[in-house]
């Protein structure tokens, strides 16, 4: 039920108004209902943006434009653990839990390990074979989410010789996929 039948639902109990389709009243009740609609309807939408958990375009922009860098753009999902991600941040998230509850900020699933070596850390990323795309900007993030007091390597996944006898891969499988080097590297 739209505004305009409500605003007649309730105006008819009075019975001092004509409600008939087609009467003055009733064609002012309508106008009014119908811009209540409109009204509404871009209230529906203001919410749904304001809100992190529901936002798709302008209010992801909105939310991106409170940080020095914006995150990559893969997937509106994405984007949004991203923010919640760098929403994270604040002065005292130096243990390596705390960097890791952040370090998605950059646009994409990111770990940060211990390497072992006192002041290094490793940064993976797990569901990408090979540099991801935007690495540049993905780089910039996560440098300025890691403290600066580490020096950080980045690990990029490729197969390994291993994983292909693991695989029982052959040079005619190899050959019938019609994978270039760069490919195969990847298929991980």
């Amino acid at each position: 039920m739209g505004y305009s039948e409500h605003l007649v639902n309730l105006l008819r109990p009075l019975g001092i108004y004509d409600l008939k389709t087609g009467s003055l009243s009733r064609s002012e009740l309508d106008a009014l209902g119908h811009e209540l609609d409109a009204l509404s309807s871009h209230l529906d939408h203001v919410e749904q943006e304001s809100a992190l958990a529901t936002a798709e375009d302008e209010g992801l922009d909105r939310w991106e434009s409170l940080f020095a860098r914006t995150p990559v753009r893969y997937t509106t999902e994405l984007r949004r653990q991203a923010i919640a991600a760098l929403l994270r941040i604040s002065g005292d998230s130096f243990t390596l839990t705390d960097i890791n509850n952040t370090i998605s900020g950059c646009g994409i699933k990111a770990v940060v390990q211990e390497t072992g070596q006192f002041g290094y850390v490793r940064i993976i990323f797990p569901d990408v074979a090979g540099v991801p795309d935007g690495f540049e900007q993905i780089q910039e993030i996560i440098l300025d989410i890691i403290p600066c007091h580490l020096d950080v390597e980045f690990f990029f996944r490729y197969l390994t010789w291993e994983e292909c006898e693991a695989h029982q891969y052959t040079w005619s499988i190899i050959h019938a996929r019609a994978y270039t080097w760069h490919g195969f590297e990847l298929a991980v």
